[in-house]
């Protein structure tokens, strides 16, 4: 195991956090839309944290074994079981419920550990293979269109 970075986090911190994590996951050879995704999902899992658990965290990001994984904790009171799920995609219409629904759409694995405690989401992508860095396998994809006509967003998966 190869650590990557560990370091607490507040609202101040998210961007400079998303920042990093892109760098750091490019050096491991995640690219293209792989990139873009897994940043994404992170940066949820950061985002809810602050939002949902308390306004602070602790983040870890690592690779072993062919894979980069992170992990977002709090000390929040937990995630509601409704939005828990995350595998039903949320109405256009509705304001809340998107970042767990987007989280396990973009990574390769999502793993929740919640509680009146708190929270530990663990995100997890495959890197790429080979001497020519090229991942193997089917992708998922999930991009959020909006339109200047509308307030809200749609998703496309």
């Amino acid at each position: 195991m190869r650590t990557l970075l560990t370091q607490p986090f507040n609202f101040r911190d998210v961007t400079k956090l998303r920042r990093e994590v892109a760098a750091q996951a490019a050096n491991c050879g995640l690219s293209g839309p792989r990139l873009d995704d897994f940043v994404l999902a992170v940066h949820e899992s950061v985002v809810n944290a602050v939002e949902h658990g308390g306004g602070h965290g602790h983040f870890r990001l690592w690779t072993v074994d062919g894979i980069i994984r992170s992990e977002t904790t709090d000390r929040g009171a937990g995630i509601p079981d409704g939005y828990l799920n995350g595998h039903r995609r949320p109405s256009d219409m509705s304001y809340t419920g998107r970042g767990i629904y987007l989280i396990r759409r973009l990574c390769d694995t999502a793993d929740f550990d919640t509680g009146p405690r708190g929270t530990k989401v663990r995100l997890t992508m495959r890197l790429p293979k080979g001497p020519d860095r090229s991942t193997h396998g089917a992708m998922r994809r999930i991009r959020v269109t909006a339109t200047p006509q509308r307030l809200l967003g749609r998703f496309v998966a």
